[in-house]
């Protein structure tokens, strides 16, 4: 069981906010270095669906990975919200992107948990899973 829920010791919103802006900064400049330091080293991340991006990604690592293939296919993150839980925070966002005829254009929840100023596990729930089954194919990216 995650120690800080053990010890009822919660991160503050501030530094829910920070380690949020530092994911978001990571990704959009393409700061994999930085993005690393922010993930425990057996963080999880799941994203829904068959595309070649889909399933569990389990470790810093493979979050890293996963994120620089996001960009690889040319998604543009729009933050819309940061909420706020007890043990972490979502980013909410729009993600856009083309390809020849291929638009993808979708609402994003990322659910985070965070232990120690780490992101532990991340969640993504998509509003067109169809769609990134579509986008993210084999071939496109190396």
């Amino acid at each position: 069981m995650n120690t800080s829920i053990q010890n009822n010791i919660l991160p503050t919103d501030e530094q829910k906010l920070q380690v949020a802006g530092t994911f978001l900064n990571a990704v959009k400049s393409n700061d994999w270095a930085t993005l690393q330091t922010i993930l425990a080293t057996d963080a999880t991340w799941t994203l829904p669906g068959t595309s070649v991006l889909s399933g569990l990604a389990a470790s810093a690592e493979a979050i890293v990975k996963r994120a620089q293939g996001l960009k690889n296919f040319g998604v543009n993150f729009q933050l819309q919200h940061i909420l706020y839980g007890l043990h972490g925070f979502t980013l909410s966002l729009h993600n856009t992107a083309s390809r020849g005829d291929l638009l993808l254009d979708e609402q994003v929840a990322i659910v985070c948990q965070v232990n120690d100023g780490k992101i532990t596990s991340m969640a993504t729930y998509l509003s067109d899973v169809a769609g990134i089954n579509e986008f993210f194919v084999p071939g496109i990216i190396d």
